[in-house]
């Protein structure tokens, strides 16, 4: 069900991400999350999304683009992207990561 931003209105859009946002809040715990997200997304998208945190995640660890590449077999694109994204003081993925360090430390 593929829907084209622009034929949105800015009311509709907005409607739509906050109803994305609040139900996303809302889903407390891994494994809930885990779930959530199954049911939301394809295993394509799911994998997608998983990779472009990967990237942030080693990009903020100063790796270089080549190394990415080399690493994951990704496109100068998707790193560019992601790149964009972290350098356009969005702070989503450097919180979402830092957790997420903490949470792979504590597992150890």
């Amino acid at each position: 069900m593929k829907v084209r931003i622009g034929k949105l209105g800015e009311k509709e859009i907005m409607r739509t991400l906050d109803t994305l946002y609040t139900a996303a809040s809302a889903v407390q715990g891994r494994e809930a999350v885990k779930l959530f997200l199954k049911d939301l997304l394809t295993p394509s998208e799911r994998i997608m999304l998983g990779r472009r945190i990967i990237i942030a995640r080693k990009l903020l660890s100063g790796e270089t683009q080549d190394e990415i590449i080399k690493s994951l077999g990704v496109g100068y694109d998707t790193i560019a992207r992601v790149q964009k994204w972290l350098l356009d003081q969005m702070p989503g993925y450097e919180q979402a990561i830092e957790k997420m360090e903490k949470e792979f430390e504590r597992r150890k």
